[in-house]
């Protein structure tokens, strides 16, 4: 199990009105970190998802993401901020821009996602 890969959901609340924002600031600032990772294997794939329409309820989310990391070894490793150092020159603007997409969050859970054969 160790060596298969494994899926994580990242929900995301964002703050009502500000979504086009929060996902101009995700793709600008952190999808080029996740992109270079599947570039070098760490990661094996990266989707985002938003609701086509308005959900119901406290726990509802209006953006996803899902990663599939190569392996439980993958998860633990730790190399967001050495990436985003070498990707983003203005480290003042990256860490901004990032503290300002985290101000449009209302909530953040994640969910290790477990296959289900169904066959």
């Amino acid at each position: 199990m160790s060596d298969s890969p494994v899926t994580i959901a990242y929900f995301y609340r964002v703050r009502w009105g500000a979504h086009d924002e929060f996902i101009d600031l995700f793709r600008r600032n952190h999808y080029p970190v996740l992109a270079e990772q599947v570039r070098t294997g760490r990661l094996l794939a990266v989707e985002a998802h938003r609701p086509r329409f308005h959900g119901a309820g406290e726990a509802a989310w209006t953006f996803l993401v899902t990663i599939t990391y190569r392996d439980w070894a993958a998860v633990e490793e730790h190399s967001d901020a050495e990436i985003a150092r070498r990707l983003f020159p203005d480290q003042a603007r990256h860490r901004a821009e990032e503290r300002r997409r985290f101000e449009l969050v209302e909530a953040h859970w994640d969910a290790v996602l477990e296959p289900v054969a169904l066959d």
